[in-house]
């Protein structure tokens, strides 16, 4: 659990700019988090049917640093795509199945169980899934951010 804080404090200094304060104060404990407003997949996210984000800071959408609350189902699959903005995350919840490359094989994935940290490097090319349980990931960017798929027929379609 110590090396989950330690990764936890990590992504925030990584998040907020190098160290730098975050622009306002803020503490939320897990029920707190289930109130906030819970959407699909929104901005920088896979767009996949079923996952449910909640930005607990930032804008995504805009310049500067974010954070959002991830929640995927189980057996859900999310197709090879990359952001244009570099991000890190940590698993909080359940064992998220996360791979690098342009195709989202099960070879390539590596298990990553509570307080395991992961990147996101800009542009490049990953891919997750999830098996028997949900899992919640909160990632850190700095925003705008975007979800590109290597393949757009793999993209989800939006709803008519």
């Amino acid at each position: 659990m110590r090396a989950a804080a330690l990764a936890f404090v990590a992504v925030l200094l990584t998040a907020t700019g190098a160290g730098a304060a975050p622009s306002a104060e803020l503490r939320l404990t897990p029920a707190e988090i289930a109130t906030l407003a819970q959407g699909g997949a929104g901005p920088g996210s896979s767009g996949v049917v079923g996952i449910q984000t909640s930005v607990l800071a930032g804008d995504p959408t805009k310049p500067g640093p974010y954070t959002i609350r991830l929640w995927a189902p189980a057996n859900t699959r999310i197709s090879a795509h990359s952001h244009r903005d570099e991000r890190t995350a940590v698993v909080v919840s359940g064992t998220w199945f996360f791979g690098y490359g342009d195709k989202a094989e099960e070879t390539k994935v590596k298990a990553l169980p509570p307080g395991s940290f992961y990147t996101e490097p800009a542009g490049d090319h990953h891919f997750a899934l999830t098996r028997g349980e949900p899992v919640v990931v909160y990632i850190f960017g700095y925003g705008p951010t975007d979800t590109v798929y290597v393949d757009p027929t793999a993209a989800p379609k939006p709803k008519p």
